[in-house]
């Protein structure tokens, strides 16, 4: 099987996946997952979801770029990439993947701020004298 390539997005950060069979290592920025998470268990298991659902946890590799934004919202977005290589690679896997909203990208992103306004939509204090 082929190396395949999506991008993931979420927030402002963009990740950049491959996959390709293999014996289920992730590398994100050169380094292992648990190198680049720590001790964030939890982000770690939402990084890995695609994976467990579609059972190809130990079947395939992925190596991963990641830019912008903290590493919260870079795992969303790798976790995004992932499931978007998955479905390019088999399509059959989109059915278990969907459901789950795991192709949808998380739009929400930061508000801008507005003149006369303290932060997006905080108003200056009224004085009535």
């Amino acid at each position: 099987m082929a190396k395949v390539y999506a991008t993931g997005k979420r927030k402002t950060s963009v990740a950049k996946v491959w996959i390709s069979s293999g014996s289920g290592k992730i590398t994100v920025n050169g380094m292992s997952l648990d190198e680049w998470l720590g001790g964030h268990e939890a982000i770690k298991k939402r990084v890995k979801l695609p994976l467990a659902l579609t059972k190809m946890e130990g079947s395939v590799d992925v190596v991963a770029q990641t830019l912008g934004g903290g590493y919260s919202a870079q795992a969303d977005a790798l976790k995004h990439g992932i499931s978007k290589a998955l479905v390019a690679m088999d399509e059959s896997l989109r059915a278990i993947l969907k459901p789950q909203g795991l192709l949808t990208r998380d739009s929400r992103v930061v508000e801008r701020k507005k003149y006369g306004k303290h932060k997006a939509r905080r108003s200056p204090q009224f004085s009535k004298r």
